[in-house]
């Protein structure tokens, strides 16, 4: 049997072992209230963790599409940058999944036979880390010129409130406000 055969044989415990990786980086509390499978509206979190864990061992297992993979891990990685988790916290999950397929297939591995199946394996499960990485970074990023816009409008509104900031003539309100 290949090694993708034993990935979708065993699909069920390695995927509900990942997304037990994802939830065990939040905080004791946060991770009860994640784990209870309620509706999206109810813990929308949670519920896009469950969705995109199983989506996205699905596109491991028919060969990853980098635009697919993007649009799966966006919607788990930007949650997490968002959250202000560090660059580590936020993609350690992708790389749980490498521990999680050994766990679970470890005496199917004992056997031998699929060091280099597994090697491939590993190196799609870099790539996904790559993106991930790639995706938290606009996200932050966005983050940190959002914040600064906010900044320079406030610092711009508090010096025209006390009177320090003079206007010229002919220059339009919001002028010192443009990015």
């Amino acid at each position: 049997m290949t090694l993708k055969e034993l990935l979708a044989k065993k699909k069920k415990a390695i995927v509900a072992g990942w997304m037990d990786s994802v939830i065990e980086t939040y905080p004791e509390e946060t991770a009860q209230f994640l784990r209870k499978k309620s509706d999206r509206m109810l813990n929308p979190v949670g519920a896009a963790i469950e969705t995109e864990t199983e989506r996205l061992f699905d596109l491991i297992l028919e060969g990853i599409d980098p635009e697919k993979a993007t649009k799966f891990l966006d919607n788990i990685i930007r949650i997490r940058a968002i959250q202000d988790f560090r660059p580590a916290q936020a993609l350690a999950f992708v790389f749980a999944l490498k521990h999680v397929v050994r766990q679970v297939l470890g005496s199917d591995l004992a056997k031998g036979g699929h060091a280099d199946e597994l090697w491939d394996l590993d190196k799609e499960i870099d790539r996904l880390a790559l993106i991930s990485f790639e995706i938290y970074m606009a996200v932050r990023e966005q983050i940190y010129q959002l914040k600064a816009k906010e900044v320079h409008s406030n610092a711009f509104m508090l010096l025209r409130r006390s009177g320090l900031l003079v206007e010229q003539e002919g220059a339009s309100a919001d002028e010192g406000e443009s990015d």
